[in-house]
């Protein structure tokens, strides 16, 4: 089972890579872009855009997965919070006080310039022993709500979290945070399977516990992914 990486996390990965120079423009695209036909930023192409950022400071990208409420990876202003948390994700230009924001045209990724603030992020220890204590709690839950009943497809992942398939990396990206990222990915799979429907729950005081049972795996999942596709707290 592999996860696609989210778009930001693929900017945010191969536009590091390529900064430090650990792999080349044309690798840069291709991991960046993935399935998509083209990205560009306000009109300019990818690749003009991050040499462009570069030459202001950019020396890496980070990610940041938020939703409404758990802006994980942002640090403002409230126009980059809004539009990224719409967005579902953006990317960090570090080192040049921007943000980019992206919006799926078709094929195509169109990305919108913010100033961005200074932000904090979680680092990766922090955010593996975060999940690691949010999934057996998480799990019981699910076990007394029978998830296997009404949401068979959602236990059997949880049961195939030890034979997970690596997502792609480029070079230079930590073993460690491939790692997180392989299962904080599987895991907003697992949520977002729990909650599809609402199965066999036949009251709202059910459906509600689901959720409420759901909400801190999903909160851990977030800051795993952000925290693995942001080199400010990246292991040595």
């Amino acid at each position: 089972m592999e996860s696609p990486l989210p778009v930001s996390v693929r900017l945010a990965w191969w536009g590091t890579a390529w900064l430090r120079g650990a792999i080349s423009p044309d690798d840069f695209l291709d991991g960046a872009l993935g399935d998509d036909v083209t990205h560009v930023v306000d009109g300019e192409a990818l690749l003009g855009a991050a040499a462009s950022v570069r030459a202001l400071g950019a020396h890496s990208f980070g990610a940041a997965h938020p939703v409404e409420s758990d802006p994980v990876g942002l640090g403002g202003p409230a126009a980059l919070n809004h539009a990224a948390i719409d967005a579902g994700g953006a990317v960090l230009v570090l080192g040049a006080g921007l943000a980019w924001v992206p919006r799926h045209v078709g094929p195509t990724v169109e990305w919108t310039t913010y100033r961005a603030d200074r932000r904090q992020v979680p680092d990766v220890g922090e955010a593996d022993r975060e999940l690691r204590s949010a999934l057996p709690v998480v799990a019981d839950a699910l076990a007394a709500l029978d998830v296997a009943r009404w949401r068979p497809e959602a236990a059997d992942a949880l049961m195939n979290l030890r034979r997970l398939t690596p997502v792609a990396a480029p070079r230079g990206i930590p073993e460690r945070c491939v790692d997180l990222m392989t299962r904080g990915l599987a895991l907003l799979d697992v949520v977002e399977l729990a909650l599809l429907d609402d199965g066999a729950a036949v009251s709202a005081s059910q459906i509600q516990q689901r959720r409420d049972a759901l909400m801190p795996l999903a909160r851990s999942a977030r800051r795993a992914v952000t925290a693995a596709a942001s080199p400010e707290g990246w292991p040595p």
